[in-house]
């Protein structure tokens, strides 16, 4: 994603181009990849799947209209995600 890409706007462009900018892609990539991976995700309590309201916003950013619910639910057993303390 280089170049007149104008998602990449914020980052700036040319000689003053943010130098976190690739980070910044790849860490969100990664963060999106781990959730989708880790999560079973359904919609919220109540909501039928063909009734989700999908429509955009526009304008400079665009998003939903109207927002987004899910409910995440774990892959794995719940004793597989318990945290090990590091020493430093």
């Amino acid at each position: 994603m280089k170049g007149h890409d104008f998602r990449l706007l914020p980052f700036g462009a040319g000689r003053r181009v943010c130098p976190g900018a690739q980070l910044s892609v790849n860490l969100g990539v990664s963060m999106l990849g781990h959730l989708l991976h880790h999560f079973s995700w359904a919609p919220a309590e109540g909501m039928n799947p063909k009734e989700i309201d999908m429509s955009e916003n526009p304008g400079l950013v665009t998003y939903m209209r109207t927002p987004l619910q899910a409910v995440p639910t774990p892959r794995l057993p719940s004793h597989l995600y318990k945290r090990v303390a590091a020493e430093m």
